[in-house]
């Protein structure tokens, strides 16, 4: 860990950035006191972070942005935080870069049909907060996609759009701290799902398409109050909340 934490005095809620660190999400874990309600770190240089599936993780210094929040606050439908999350960031992309990500359920953001960005959400024991880490590909080129056998991977610049990696960190970073996770939150946290499931849906890549998940297939139909995937298979409909979903056909799109 680094302990060269600078607080953003133009964030409404604390916003902590750190040149390097191991993991924002570690960080924030071991440091919840620092947070009130809701608050958050990031950096553009994080050197143990999670790969997918068993993936070496290989840090994108200076070319992602690595990034957590931390709610303290009493949530009517917790397990639907990912998918909340999705939209936060959803947003703030829209608003900086006027472009449409799209949701592959519960909470991948992808643009062009390859994936822009990574989400975990972890609760803590002790039920008192909960720490979401979001990944950003700002600026990372092809060959670091290659190096992570992730060939649905891609980054904003790869995409064709102008990069300034340290200024849009710092920016999406305050973006989302105090409106997709602070002002966004109001309604959710009394509603749950079902304050955003519309806008959400009308992200959502899944729906209408043949998907698979652990115990089955189908065609995705819907998303219900609760998050969950509905998907229609041969034997009657199945609510999928949790698990690797894989949808035929998204990739590469144009």
């Amino acid at each position: 860990m680094v302990n060269d934490a600078v607080v953003s005095h133009n964030s409404v809620n604390e916003l902590y950035y750190l040149k390097e660190v191991d993991s924002t999400n570690t960080w924030a874990k071991a440091n919840l006191d620092k947070f009130g309600p809701v608050g958050a770190v990031y950096t553009t240089s994080q050197t143990a972070g999670r790969g997918r599936r068993g993936h070496t993780w290989i840090n994108a210094s200076g070319q992602a942005l690595y990034y957590t929040v931390v709610l303290k606050t009493e949530l009517a439908q917790p397990e639907s935080l990912p998918l909340f999350a999705s939209m936060a960031v959803a947003d703030a992309l829209e608003q900086r870069y006027g472009i449409q990500c799209q949701i592959k359920w519960p909470n991948d953001l992808l643009l062009n049909g390859k994936k822009i960005v990574g989400i975990l959400c972890e609760g803590m024991p002790d039920h008192h907060a909960i720490v979401c880490g979001i990944g950003i590909n700002l600026a990372q080129p092809q060959s670091y996609f290659d190096a992570m056998a992730l060939p649905h991977g891609t980054s904003l610049a790869l995409q064709g759009i102008a990069v300034d990696p340290a200024a849009d960190a710092a920016a999406l970073a305050e973006s989302m701290t105090n409106f997709g996770f602070d002002r966004a939150l109001y309604g959710f946290e009394r509603e749950g799902f079902s304050a955003i499931r519309d806008a959400y849906k009308a992200r959502c890549v899944n729906l209408g398409r043949h998907v698979t998940f652990d115990g089955g297939e189908g065609t995705a139909l819907d998303v219900d109050e609760e998050g969950r995937l509905v998907v229609q298979g041969a034997e009657g409909s199945t609510h999928v909340f949790t698990g690797e979903v894989s949808v035929h056909g998204i990739y590469g799109a144009v």
